[in-house]
């Protein structure tokens, strides 16, 4: 059978995951994911790992994604050949295997990042991810086709702060 119903593990809140079915062609891989705001390269921040699906221009989309084959069993780099987000506007991001957050795993999945360009249109932004195993067999995902589960940049740029260290309060004197 060339093709077959891939089924999707869906991982969301009320507003956005990986949520739907695509094609595998060969392949019986099941996916789950979503897509998070994420930390800027410069070291400020803001509320990261938080579901979203809408962001403003200057903010950091961070797909995240698991990949199980049809026993159940997680899949990791060693399984996967590789994976790819790919946006309307033909980006291409590929996914890295690794442990989140980097500074102490709780878990591991594959991911992407993409910092929204402070001149990108707004707008609904429709986007798909393929996965192939080490045998070749493919198996692309697509979000609902609803607004409510699409990547949308919305009017504004978004603003970040350093991190304010933690003042200590004197000591007493003695």
């Amino acid at each position: 059978m060339k093709t077959m119903l891939l089924s999707i593990a869906v991982v969301a809140t009320a507003v956005i995951g990986f949520a739907g079915a695509g094609q595998a062609q060969g392949a019986k891989l099941f996916l789950d994911g979503d897509i998070v705001r994420g930390n800027q390269p410069a070291g400020e921040t803001g509320e990261v790992c938080v579901l979203a699906s809408q962001f403003k221009r200057g903010e950091n989309v961070i797909f995240r994604l698991r990949v199980r084959d049809v026993t159940g069993q997680l899949l990791d780099d060693k399984g996967i050949k590789g994976a790819m987000v790919e946006l309307a506007d033909g980006q291409r991001l590929p996914m890295r295997y690794g442990g989140h957050p980097p500074s102490a795993p709780g878990d591991w999945f594959f991911s992407a990042a993409w910092i929204i360009p402070g001149s990108y249109p707004t707008g609904s932004l429709t986007y798909k991810v393929t996965v192939t195993d080490t045998q070749g067999a493919t198996a692309t995902w697509e979000p609902f086709k609803v607004p409510a589960s699409q990547l949308t940049v919305i009017p504004g740029a978004v603003t970040y702060t350093r991190p304010q260290p933690v003042q200590q309060p004197p000591a007493a004197p003695r």
